[in-house]
C-alpha cells in the first residue's frame, strides 16, 4: 500500500505525517509512506487545501489533521 502525505511543509502537514507513521506502526504490515511537497504534484491530485492524505492514489482527506484512529480507518477502509 502506498500512502502519501501532501503538504508544503507546514506544521499541520508535519503533524499528519507523524500521525500517519503512528497509524501504520499500529496496524503493522508493509506500507510505503511518501511526503509530497511539490505544489504541482499536489495540484495534480486536485487538492486545494493541505495537509492531505492519499492512499493508493485516492485522496482520502484534505485540509485537516486526522487522529491516529481516523488514519487507520481510512487506510483499512
Amino acid at each position: 500500500m502506498k500512502i502519501e502525505i501532501l503538504g508544503t511543509g507546514c506544521s499541520k502537514c508535519k503533524t499528519l505525517e507523524e500521525v500517519t507513521k503512528q497509524a501504520v506502526a499500529r496496524i503493522g504490515g508493509f506500507h510505503e509512506i511518501k511526503k509530497v511537497e511539490d505544489i504541482v504534484e499536489i495540484m495534480n491530485y486536485g487538492v486545494m487545501s493541505t495537509p492531505a492524505l492519499v492512499v493508493d492514489g485516492t485522496v482520502k482527506s484534505s485540509g485537516k489533521v486526522l487522529s491516529v484512529d481516523e488514519v487507520i480507518k481510512l487506510i483499512q477502509g
